[in-house]
């Protein structure tokens, strides 16, 4: 249980003020011995602790997951993974959905969007999809709508203009891109909201391996645009969720 469900749960009288006292004065974590599990950062944050599934076992994913999900969490995230954890944690009985192109695996219940606003994930090529397509799910298991532009890079700049005003509708846009990185600057000379830069390490060999579209981005002249690491979909999707939050 988080802070506001034990306060709730003696306000209706369901808890002792002892038992609300202990629990609340117990350590805000899980030990499991290869992980400490974070179960009060959804009451800190607005967002459950979300597991990096690299290099992590299918097990270590679903044991922390369900133990995020015994502590109160509704949904729990796990990116960067293989269908083995999808597999494994529904054999284990747990609800669970496995997007393939974002390698991201969702145990418990996915939440309605919470508002009428949305994010717009735009990237430069289908080769991008996959790191796109982390921050739109992202943003999406975190309470936003979000609209997709996918295929639509600077080499057919008409592509983009033909959705502007979808672009300009957002209250945050994330623009993945890989090759020479120029399409968050174009996509930042048209609105007036944030626009999250994800370089992507596509390309040949003088993109070093998304380096040279995360410099292009870094000195983007359009004030609008920040930026997150090489291929870190989840992380401008996170961004984006937060501002689309407050927005």
């Amino acid at each position: 249980m988080n802070p506001k469900e034990i306060l709730e749960a003696v306000r209706d009288g369901s808890m002792s003020v002892d038992d609300a006292e202990r629990m609340l004065r117990s350590r805000p974590f899980v030990d499991l011995g290869f992980a400490k599990v974070d179960t009060q950062r959804r009451s800190r944050q607005g967002a459950s602790e979300v597991i990096y599934g690299a290099s992590k076992t299918p097990e270590q994913c679903v044991k922390i997951a369900s133990t995020l999900l015994e502590n109160g969490s509704e949904c729990v995230m796990v990116t960067r993974c293989g269908k083995e954890v999808h597999d494994l944690a529904e054999s284990s009985g747990l609800e669970s959905y496995y997007h393939q192109d974002a390698r991201i695996c969702i145990l418990g219940r996915v939440p309605d969007a919470e508002r009428e606003s949305y994010v717009c994930v735009v990237c430069a090529g289908t080769s991008d999809i996959p790191v796109a397509e982390e921050a739109a799910v992202t943003a999406e298991i975190l309470g936003c709508k979000v609209k997709r532009l996918y295929d639509a890079g600077v080499a057919g700049i008409h592509r983009l203009l033909s959705d502007a005003d979808t672009i300009m509708g957002a209250t945050a846009v994330v623009v993945a891109a890989g090759m020479e990185g120029a399409l968050p600057s174009v996509v930042g000379g048209l609105v007036s909201v944030p626009v999250i830069a994800v370089p992507t390490s596509v390309g040949y060999g003088a993109s070093f391996e998304g380096l040279t579209a995360l410099l292009a981005m870094m000195n983007s002249c359009a004030s609008t645009v920040s930026v997150v690491n090489i291929d870190n979909g989840f992380g401008a999707g996170y961004i984006a969720s937060l501002i689309d939050r407050k927005g």
